[in-house]
């Protein structure tokens, strides 16, 4: 019933004249149109509907968002008008209080700008974050919704990378999806990751997009097992998420000794350096610091991890994980 629906409606919206405003109605996925209109007030647009081809010789009414319209409306095709964000789920019902038959959701999504207001931009990296713990093709990305649409829905989530489809699914809270490439290659990335987020509120709907390279989002794993041998020797290992082989994979690692109690963020550092190795030692006269240690891609130089750290007081050494 759903593929008569949308070959009956495309067909419709086809027929429309160049300069129509019809032209502007997109069918986004079963069952719902978007309807594009100018980021001003006063527009107003007619918006064909068709409740199936089963149904055509049928006494069909409609309804807005479960409610009768204040004027009826009756037949298996007919228009509606959308006058500025006033969308809405259409159904159609065999007779005045009958049978559920089919829907329409109409979404108003404004143009050209595709003005948004639902999602909260993190500067610089826009509205969405996405990360990647290696280069094996899995990747998170994440957004967060403006408090006074809080609650609003995630409609559809497209990634893709040079017109290749890439299944993601959508976390519990609706903040964030996981995505895997499965045709991911150990090649260099001739082509971007592209991720578009539709979301609505009420009938406002408004798109997303995030384009990316693997190799920009990676970023490792806190280092793990640091430890301290022989008094002023620190070692620690690569993550276990991280890809393999590490010969392939080098990690370089940022070491700083800074003041007891400051954090590893801190500006003032005791020693500082840049090492391929897995262990530094540590020769200060102090006996009171903090070790910190993180990691990036030697290659690409990308993200780094977030610090580890062993804190030293005297002959007392604490380098549990957070």
């Amino acid at each position: 019933m759903r593929s008569l629906f949308l070959a009956l409606l495309c067909a419709t919206l086809c027929s429309a004249s160049s300069d129509s405003p019809q032209e502007n109605i997109e069918v986004l996925m079963d069952n719902v149109l978007v309807l594009r209109v100018p980021a001003i007030d006063g527009s107003k647009v007619y918006v064909p509907l068709t409740c199936g081809e089963a149904y055509k010789n049928q006494p069909v009414f409609w309804k807005k968002n479960g409610m009768d319209l204040e004027q009826p409306l009756r037949g298996n095709q007919v228009e509606v008008l959308v006058e500025q964000m006033d969308g809405g789920n259409y159904t159609c019902h065999l007779g005045p209080d009958g049978e559920y038959l089919n829907h329409t959701v109409i979404l108003v999504q404004l143009e050209p700008d595709n003005k948004t207001v639902i999602l909260e931009r993190k500067s610089p990296e826009g509205h969405i974050h996405c990360s990647a713990l290696n280069y094996e093709g899995s990747f998170h990305c994440t957004w967060t919704r403006s408090q006074l649409r809080s609650r609003a829905p995630v409609l559809l989530v497209k990634a893709e990378r040079f017109n290749e489809t890439i299944p993601c699914k959508l976390d519990a809270d609706g903040s964030g999806v996981r995505c895997q490439d499965a045709n991911c290659s150990h090649n260099e990335e001739q082509h971007r990751v592209t991720l578009t987020v539709y979301i609505h509120s009420v009938a406002r709907l408004e798109a997303y997009t995030k384009a990316f390279y693997l190799k920009d989002i990676v970023k490792p794993a806190k280092l793990p097992d640091l430890q301290v041998s022989e008094g002023n020797v620190f070692s620690w290992n690569y993550p276990p998420s991280w890809s393999q082989p590490c010969t392939f994979y080098p990690l370089q690692f940022e070491v700083k000794v800074v003041p007891n109690r400051d954090p590893c963020t801190s500006d003032g550092h005791i020693r500082y350096a840049i090492t391929n190795e897995t262990k530094f030692e540590v020769d200060v006269k102090t006996k009171r610091f903090v070790f910190c240690v993180r990691a990036q891609d030697k290659f690409t130089e990308g993200q780094w991890s977030h610090w580890s750290q062993c804190v030293v007081n005297k002959g007392d050494v604490d380098c549990s994980q957070d």
